[in-house]
């Protein structure tokens, strides 16, 4: 692991952690790869915006919504990146579902890497790679865009060189 790979900040979506916990590494299975986030997290490089909690609160299994409550230090206050996230939805308001019912994390998620010049870690496809999307923007469109990186969390593991 290159020295840049090792400081590199992870900015996570919601249906990263949906993934992992609840759908295709659950942690009963996978103990190691909590270790490994684990790592990541008392590292400071493994962060989110409030939103991603709540969004986590809203559909979350209770363990990962136990989990989340139990690690606060990865979730970064929505005012350290209002602006950013602002000024993202007014640029690409295609951003946005148009049937949410509720403030959505992509526009902070993406924010969030931008300010601390990090990775936006997601499970989103581009739009183009959807059959009828219902957006224009997906969070590796806007990524694309604005020049940040933008990887899965099968990324992340092997940018980190994990192996189990």
């Amino acid at each position: 692991m290159s020295d840049g790979i090792a400081q590199t900040m992870y900015s996570i979506d919601t249906n990263v952690l949906m993934d992992w916990q609840a759908r295709y590494f659950p942690t009963d299975v996978f103990k190691s790869l909590v270790e490994k986030m684990d790592v990541l997290m008392k590292d400071g490089r493994l962060l989110a915006p409030e939103l991603v909690k709540e969004e986590l609160n809203a559909v979350g299994t209770a363990e990962l919504t136990a989990w989340a409550k139990a690690r606060p230090e990865i979730f970064v206050p929505l005012a350290e990146v209002l602006a950013e996230a602002l000024s993202i939805q007014g640029r690409f308001p295609g951003l946005k579902d148009p049937k949410a019912e509720f403030e959505e994390a992509d526009a902070y998620v993406i924010a969030l890497a931008k300010w601390r010049k990090g990775v936006v870690v997601t499970q989103e496809t581009p739009a183009s790679e959807k059959r009828n999307p219902k957006r224009t923007h997906f969070i590796p469109d806007v990524c694309r865009e604005l020049g940040l990186p933008c990887i899965s969390f099968l990324g992340l593991m092997r940018r980190e060189g994990w192996t189990f």
